[in-house]
């Protein structure tokens, strides 16, 4: 799941990884749905705290803030500050509208 944020999406990709991050939030919190059936309390309390955190976060933060914040920033989402690219030693993103300069090679 977490190879495709090196790479580029495509809309035909973001659907389908779309429906694997929510089956896998199902599939979560049906697990801790069944752990909090257990008999022990301590086990009920940490069981049902981490389905409801997870089923909140498939739907509410995934499904309505991102794309919200997303649509939002617009081009401000792929912007990555100089001194944030140089710990991850990465080449930093440009300022909006401003292009890089082409480097050209020598003549020979």
């Amino acid at each position: 799941m977490t190879s495709g944020l090196r790479t580029v999406t495509y809309p035909t990709k973001d659907r389908a990884q779309g429906r694997l991050v929510t089956s896998a939030a199902l599939i979560l919190f049906l697990a801790f749905a069944a752990l909090a059936s257990g008999p022990g309390t301590d086990l009920k309390v940490m069981a049902t705290g981490l389905g409801f955190g997870i089923l909140l976060d498939a739907t509410i933060v995934r499904a309505l803030l991102v794309p919200s914040l997303v649509s939002l920033f617009g081009s401000w989402n792929w912007y990555l500050p100089a001194g944030l690219a140089r710990i991850l030693r990465v080449q930093p993103s440009h300022a909006i509208g401003e292009r890089p300069a082409l480097e050209l090679a020598p003549v020979d």
